[in-house]
């Protein structure tokens, strides 16, 4: 057999399904590098980077709750709950480096600790996640209006808007923390007895059980890493605009993350993540949003492209299985 026979037969053997976020992602880019001469502007790409690191990192712990089976409806309310929380907390500690510090650390604890409700409902009340998460959705959002008295809520604080809109070497932060969070969960879903113990989980819940995996365990900081990632948002989002519209923020997060986890391959039905394929997910919604603005495509349509989109990666996942 010949040198181009045995290329052939190692092509027919590369699973491209494997790659089709990616390969999606480069037809995209150059499509998009085609159509508008901005697009590949580096204040642009920077721009798009940016907006999609904020349901980008909700998505990588969505992705743990996925990959285990399950989902999650609160991230929105949550990321108004805990960015509320949060501003709330730094003014009535005087807006200085030290509040701001106690103020990072106490949405990070906060989104977990909303995490850890819905896993507690999901586990020990037995509730399957949608139901629960679309509970919790309407009381974390209710919590958010009374809280605020549906007023907008603004730091006071010079040092708290430095966290979100701030650059390293012309980078925004949110996306060095959206990669570097990336570059973490990715080696903890692939590297580590918890990541193989998730996709076991949501693979098949019996077997995991026979396996003496902890189920509800696995389950309940799946949800944990949800919320902590939200805590993580609630943060660069509300520093970003150093506020937080209790009624707004955070609306269709849940969608967006969801969107973005399917996109870049994780299967609904659970048994297998990918959070690089996630990351791809979020950029590839964000190129969308992207060149619909600059082709001056109606908002109101925005979301009709969008909803094809995941559509399409829904269809593609059934077939293939």
């Amino acid at each position: 057999m010949g040198k181009t026979a045995l290329g052939f037969e190692r092509l027919k053997k590369i699973d491209y399904s494997k790659y089709a976020p990616l390969i999606a992602l480069v037809i995209l880019f150059l499509f998009s590098a085609l159509a508008s001469e901005h697009f590949l502007q580096f204040r642009n790409i920077t721009n798009i980077l940016r907006q999609v690191s904020y349901t980008g990192t909700i998505a990588l712990g969505m992705t743990f709750v996925i990959a285990a089976a399950g989902i999650d409806l609160s991230v929105g309310s949550m990321v108004a709950f805990v960015g509320v929380l949060t501003i709330y907390l730094v003014n009535y500690l005087g807006g200085g480096t030290m509040a701001v510090f106690i103020g990072v650390l106490a949405a990070l604890t906060a989104g977990s600790l909303c995490g850890a409700f819905n896993g507690l409902i999901v586990t020990k009340g037995k509730i399957t996640s949608f139901i629960a998460t679309l509970g919790t959705m309407s009381i974390y959002r209710s919590l958010t209006l009374y809280i605020s008295e549906a007023g907008e809520v603004i730091s006071s604080s010079d040092i708290y808007p430095e966290i979100g809109g701030g650059y390293l070497l012309n980078i925004p932060y949110p996306v060095i923390v959206f990669l570097g969070l990336a570059l973490f969960f990715h080696i903890l879903l692939n590297n580590t007895a918890f990541g193989r113990h998730v996709c076991a989980v949501g693979s098949n819940q019996q077997v995991a059980i026979y396996s003496a995996i902890k189920v509800k365990w696995i389950t309940f900081l799946t949800f944990v890493i949800t919320g902590f990632t939200v805590g993580v948002t609630a943060i660069l989002l509300s520093s970003r605009l150093n506020s937080v519209s209790p009624g707004d923020a955070g609306i269709f997060y849940e969608l967006d993350s969801i969107a973005a986890v399917v996109i870049g391959g994780t299967a609904l039905a659970g048994g297998k993540g990918s959070i690089w394929g996630t990351v791809i997910g979020a950029v590839i919604l964000g190129i969308i949003n992207n060149m619909l603005n600059m082709l001056g495509v109606s908002p109101y349509l925005q979301g009709t492209v969008k909803g094809f989109v995941i559509l399409i990666a829904v269809l593609a996942q059934y077939k293939k299985n």
